[in-house]
């Protein structure tokens, strides 16, 4: 079975893949700051007691901290497949229907891998 190829013009497959490139070394550089910041956050609370206020606002600021490291490394490996994609000749083209994802979409979103109600219809299942 052949695979579907985009009907994507290369220029803007060639601008979405620099966008991407982009946005990847952003995310990584981020989630490595936040393995870090979470190492020193263990590393001084190892050191010595803390109060209870103190503590809270440390087990708040991870807890943040941590669903944010949680949607970026999503969001990396959405980028990675979308890379994985324009390699492939199927970028804008949905994984899960084959259906073309909007020019407009992928715009604003250069990691979509799926068209706006599929990934409305994946949210609602979570």
């Amino acid at each position: 079975m052949k695979t579907p190829e985009s009907r994507l013009d290369a220029a803007f497959v060639e601008t979405q893949r620099q966008k991407l490139l982009r946005l990847r070394a952003s995310l990584a550089a981020a989630v490595r700051a936040a393995e870090s910041d979470a190492a020193d956050v263990k590393s001084e609370r190892a050191d010595g007691a803390l109060e209870f206020e103190d503590d809270a606002q440390v087990l708040d600021a991870l807890e943040r901290d941590g669903d944010l490291y949680v949607r970026s490394v999503e969001r990396l490996e959405h980028i990675d497949r979308a890379l994985k994609k324009i390699e492939e000749g199927t970028y804008g083209l949905s994984d899960i229907s084959g259906q073309p994802i909007p020019r407009e979409r992928l715009q604003s979103v250069p990691e979509a891998l799926w068209t706006l109600s599929e990934e409305a219809a994946r949210e609602t299942h979570r």
